[in-house]
């Protein structure tokens, strides 16, 4: 049976002792019916995971003791920021999951002209913060040892002026074929328009500031559907997913 992963925000050090309180404890003890002796595997988000092995529980905390921190190679060696515009209902929740889970290093939600459910301001927060879980979740379940950073929505055309890559693509179904290049890249950044599509004007204002267009094939992707394609097609090319 595989060994559980459990995501702690704490410092984790080889062979210390760490009390988990909180959600993790109730997951330990109430989910995983976590008991004196079992075995986790614990991470941080410091590109390191830790066996460990419960040496105690309680009813509000749980003690473990580490082992030795090994970097299991689950993170790809190419940085991806990715640019999605908002959705509604729990399409952007699945969009975050899926692309955690293809190694996705950053997600930048946006604000676009096609998208028309704003998020009111006291509820940013609250709303970032229930993406973060989702791909700490994911990290969970997926292997990862780096948690994508996400931030809060920001207006479209800021995001594409601002971000710094040696690779940037904006998906558009009406673009000419464009093959990727061979050479891999360090850094790659991916815009993926709303339900409606990116305007002319989006598309645009993206190539102006060095996108370029491309298309995935003939027909239209769902806008969660769009961003798990394109990471799996630009990690399978540079990254590392490999079919041989």
């Amino acid at each position: 049976m595989r060994t559980p992963r459990l995501f702690i925000d704490q410092n984790l050090s080889a062979h210390s002792q760490i009390t988990i309180d909180g959600a993790g404890a109730q997951y330990l003890s109430r989910v995983l019916r976590a008991r004196v002796g079992h075995h986790v595997v614990l991470f941080n988000g410091s590109g390191q995971e830790f066996p460990a092995q419960i040496a105690e529980v309680g009813k509000h905390a749980i003690t473990a003791v580490l082992g030795e921190g090994v970097d299991p190679a689950t993170e790809s060696p190419m940085h991806t920021a990715l640019g999605l515009c908002l959705s509604k209902g729990d399409r952007f929740d699945w969009a975050v999951q899926k692309a955690t889970e293809l190694g996705v290093s950053e997600i930048q939600p946006l604000e676009s002209e096609r998208v028309d459910f704003p998020i009111p301001e006291g509820r940013i927060e609250k709303r970032v913060a229930h993406w973060q879980q989702i791909a700490v979740s994911a990290c969970e379940q997926s292997g990862r040892v780096k948690v994508p950073l996400l931030r809060p929505p920001t207006p479209l055309l800021e995001w594409v002026s601002a971000v710094s890559a040696d690779e940037k693509w904006v998906l558009d179904g009406a673009a000419d074929h464009s093959p990727l290049p061979d050479a891999p890249p360090s850094t790659v950044a991916l815009l993926v328009g709303p339900e409606g599509g990116l305007t002319d004007s989006e598309v645009s204002a993206a190539q102006g500031s060095g996108f370029r267009a491309l298309r995935l094939g003939p027909r239209i992707l769902r806008t969660e559907t769009a961003p798990a394609v394109a990471l799996a097609l630009i990690h399978s090319r540079w990254g590392d997913i490999n079919l041989s």
